[in-house]
């Protein structure tokens, strides 16, 4: 897999399945959960994004017939709690799948991505991918400045996509924004307030004031139901890396030297039996 991965360009190839020719997956078959609650207060928001997933029947199992949902609210049950990075890796994400997977539905056995080294973007990618840094297909970006950007690549039709904010939702002290664009809405809290607050809390060594704290926490809750108001889009680019290589992205330094070669998918198009009953092998 790595070395599939590690020279694979981005140009066109066959998928692993065309839906409603090879193959016939039913979505919408469950409804997303989308209550808010204490831990995920944002997932009602209009454009809070679902993901319509494929997977495979248990191990070593064919593809399934159906997709199922997942909102944030499961993604930060994965992470481990509310912040403002899972939600944008998923809005950044939500915008390449559209690239990647134009039937909208999400095959994971196919995906890979590299992502920052924060544990909200690279939980986040993780989760909706699959990828993980054992099977060598989670990297890190080799340029810092892609620090909160993402790039998720399909390993079938060897496209990669780089997708990442706009300015004007970019609230990182320092750092720039790495694709083209800005937001044509005007946000309640300006990233000037937001940068100037994690400057200070930053430099505070790890000791910022019990105000600070509270205050940082609110302004990242009005910024990221702010964003969900309005179309991911409007919020999000997305673009195809043309001859995209993996050595030219990931930082070798933060990879496993021996990955593991992954397993339980192999048979997910594996052929049915002729007849219903054979006791044959």
């Amino acid at each position: 897999m790595l070395a599939a991965i590690a020279t694979g360009p981005a140009q066109s190839a066959g998928p692993t399945y065309v839906q409603g020719r090879n193959i016939f997956i039913e979505t919408g078959v469950e409804a997303p959960d989308r209550s808010p609650t204490w831990y995920a207060p944002m997932v009602a928001r209009p454009y809070a994004p679902t993901f319509e997933m494929l997977a495979t029947r248990g191990t070593q199992g064919r593809y399934l017939a159906y997709t199922y949902p997942v909102t944030l609210k499961d993604m930060i049950r994965f992470h481990g709690h509310d912040c403002e990075g899972t939600t944008h890796v998923a809005n950044a994400a939500w915008v390449a799948f559209k690239i990647l997977f134009p039937d909208g539905i999400i095959d994971r056995s196919v995906l890979a991505g590299i992502t920052g080294d924060s544990p909200c973007w690279s939980d986040g990618v993780a989760f909706l991918t699959g990828a993980r840094v054992q099977y060598g297909n989670l990297g890190f970006f080799r340029d810092k400045r892609y620090s909160h950007a993402i790039i998720l690549y399909r390993e079938d039709t060897q496209v990669a996509v780089l997708a990442t904010w706009k300015e004007g939702i970019n609230n990182i002290p320092g750092e720039p924004v790495m694709l083209p664009g800005k937001i044509t809405w005007h946000p309640k809290i300006t990233m000037k307030e937001v940068e100037a607050l994690k400057a200070v809390v930053k430099s505070a060594g790890g000791k910022p004031t019990p105000y600070q704290v509270d205050l940082m926490r609110y302004q990242q809750w009005v910024h990221i139901n702010d964003i969900l108001e309005h179309p991911l889009t409007d919020s999000y680019s997305a673009q195809i890396i043309p001859n995209f290589k993996w050595a030219d992205w990931a930082d070798p330094n933060k990879s496993v030297g021996h990955p593991i070669e992954r397993s339980d998918t192999r048979l997910k198009n594996y052929p049915y039996r002729q007849r219903p009953i054979d006791s044959g092998p």
